[in-house]
């Protein structure tokens, strides 16, 4: 039985927890492999929503095995937090396996985080300020704490005092901070070791027993393509890699694993954060689309700037992650527009780009061509086949596969986790 890599296509918010509704009881094993709490899934299930920022989506439906991978960086406060307030609301979270060598955030990377985006200024990234990137670049410069460590405080102790000699310099010299003390971090995150404990484990290991059983697995990307530390908007990204490749380091399974790769797209576009973002609207179409699709962000509540699809980012996903499968979500929103817009390239200073642009420069002066597609004024909700949906929405549905290169598997016509038509199988 099969890997599915699950990536969103755009800058997020794509809506991914309706592939794994899509794929119902098949999943074994759901796994989040990179990201920390800066993202955000909505995951609405008999009319309930219920938002996770760490955990899996997966960790809804029964049976799953909800994973944090070792690509994941943890806020163990928030986590624990995550936890408690789903198992209030009659969600278990007995069966949440966590990868030992899984990076934590402690109070100090929110510190620098903050202070660091203050002082760029008009260059602001539109981080969170979760400490999510300043957490990644201790990984990457040898000095990051790990889950394992919570379980030997000598250890413990020996990697906070490394971390913050260099840190306390920085925020007392520099940002005219107060020195952060040893004893305030270690004892901090003591305090959540006795609590992870039974959670802990490789990952890694139970992952690959659990395909050499038939088991299906679902690897769970945070943000999405367009955020990809290295394919993304940079430097308008996350900390991470999102995109599909990214899925065999941040869990710990091999290439060959991977059986499906599916990409999440709306049928328009959004974004959180500054950069780059050549459909977007500044109009009353823009402000429908925000309101009419709920566009604010799980995790930070900021507005979603809102724009026309942008078929252009939608091909450059199927290349960059070797999508098998696309899942459409939010048709819906669309329903009473006249006449629906599609970005099928870019004009960049009078040169017809139907790639994305190769630099920076170009992409942030780029403008869409457009293609206009027939509108529809039905309510699409209670749609659960694609003849069910009026001509114009096959239409534009059809349209997008052609655009897009790859085969469109479902599509979303609500928030409820059954308002899916099903196109063709995952598993």
């Amino acid at each position: 039985m099969p890997a599915i890599v699950l990536v969103g296509a755009q800058w997020g918010d794509e809506g991914k927890g309706k592939v794994t509704d899509l794929l119902g009881g098949s999943v074994d094993y759901c796994v989040r492999y990179q990201g920390g709490n800066n993202a955000g899934h909505t995951v609405v299930v008999d009319g309930e929503s219920y938002a996770v920022h760490l955990l899996p989506s997966g960790v809804i439906t029964p049976d799953c095995v909800p994973m944090i991978g070792n690509g994941v960086v943890v806020d163990p406060a928030v986590l624990l937090d995550e936890i408690a307030m789903l198992e209030s609301r009659g969600v278990s979270c007995e069966r949440l396996l966590i990868s030992a060598n899984a990076h934590l955030i402690a109070p100090y990377h929110a510190t620098v985080d903050k202070v660091t985006e203050r002082f760029l200024g008009k260059n602001q990234i539109g981080t969170t300020g979760r400490g999510i990137g300043p957490t990644y670049a201790d990984k990457v410069n040898r000095v990051g704490v790990r889950v394992q460590d919570l379980f030997d405080p000598n250890i413990l102790r020996q990697k906070v005092e490394g971390a913050l000699e260099q840190k306390n310099h920085l925020l007392v010299k520099v940002y005219n901070r107060r020195a952060i003390t040893v004893d305030e971090i270690v004892d901090g995150f003591l305090r959540y070791a006795d609590a992870l404990r039974p959670k802990v484990t490789d990952t890694s290991a139970v992952l690959n027993k659990a395909l050499d059983e038939g088991k299906v697995v679902l690897l769970e990307g945070a943000q999405a393509t367009m955020l990809d530390v290295d394919h993304g908007t940079y430097p308008f990204v996350t900390s991470s890699n999102p995109t599909a490749g990214g899925a065999c380091i941040g869990a710990g399974v091999g290439p060959t694993r991977i059986d499906r790769v599916v990409g999440v797209l709306k049928a328009y576009t959004t974004r959180v954060g500054a950069g780059p973002f050549p459909t977007e609207l500044h109009d009353a179409d823009g402000e429908h689309l925000r309101k009419v699709g709920g566009e604010y962000g799980v995790t930070t509540g900021r507005p979603r700037r809102c724009g026309w699809f942008d078929a252009v980012i939608a091909r450059y996903s199927t290349r960059v992650n070797g999508f098998t499968d696309y899942f459409i979500t939010k048709l819906d929103v669309l329903s009473g527009f006249e006449r629906v817009p599609v970005c099928v390239s870019y004009d960049v200073d009078g040169v017809r780009h139907d790639e994305m642009p190769m630099t920076q420069t170009d992409f942030h002066h780029a403008r869409p061509i457009f293609e206009y597609l027939d509108g529809w004024w039905e309510d699409i909700s209670g749609c659960r086949s694609f003849d069910d949906l009026p001509k114009a929405a096959q239409a534009y549905v059809r349209r997008l596969e052609e655009l897009i290169g790859a085969p469109v598997a479902g599509v979303g016509v609500g928030p409820g986790r059954d308002e899916v038509i099903s196109l063709r199988p995952l598993v």
